[in-house]
């Protein structure tokens, strides 16, 4: 078993994290088993062992839909609210500015970046006090701002947003000594969905 997450470290694991963000950040969705293997990066049989424990605990619930078992945040319990609260301030940026960029046109890619990404990563040091975010792409500077602004607020902590074109990205060498900075710490990439 990995060690405890530097971003919660009441969690058994970066995966248990993952997992509770995208359910209970979502308490409308029921997710089935495979898709949250997926979006954790582990396999489905790892993912139904943490179900198991959660759907013990009262934290989530479960159905049968033919072969399939469908996964859903508990919301009627006095655990929901406070859990889910905790788990937005420390494992909620990746689910939810992935979602909040998938949506918004002319990005191509998006990284976290700075101390919450390298807590994610599993270097100790203390909780991260805002989201640093790395957009690759030409999307509209206000939507972006206002994207910020909103996950900002649903996450608790400052989203900071910083915008480069896919050039510079790409760029091999640079002489820009932020782009030198973010290259050389942790980097988190936000799986977009290819829609927007």
């Amino acid at each position: 078993m990995k060690a405890s997450p530097s971003l919660l470290p009441l969690l058994r694991s970066r995966m248990q994290g993952e997992l509770l963000a995208l359910v209970l950040l979502h308490p409308d969705r029921e997710y089935a088993i495979t898709e949250l293997a997926e979006a954790c990066g582990v396999t489905p049989t790892a993912v139904l062992r943490e179900v198991e424990r959660l759907v013990g605990g009262g934290i989530l619930e479960d159905r049968r839909v033919g072969r399939s078992r469908l996964v859903k945040a508990r919301t009627d319990t006095p655990l929901y609210r406070p859990l889910s609260e905790l788990i937005s301030v420390t494992f909620g940026p990746l689910p939810l500015l992935a979602e909040a960029l998938s949506g918004l046109a002319g990005v191509r890619e998006a990284y976290i970046y700075g101390s919450w990404a390298a807590r994610y990563g599993g270097e100790s040091g203390p909780p991260p006090g805002d989201v640093d975010v790395l957009v690759v792409g030409s999307p509209d500077p206000d939507a972006l701002f206002d994207l910020a602004e909103r996950v900002s607020r649903r996450l608790g902590r400052e989203v900071n947003v910083h915008r480069i074109s896919p050039a510079s990205w790409a760029a091999a060498s640079t002489t820009d000594p932020f782009l030198t900075s973010v290259r050389e710490r942790p980097l988190v990439q936000l799986q977009l969905s290819q829609e927007a």
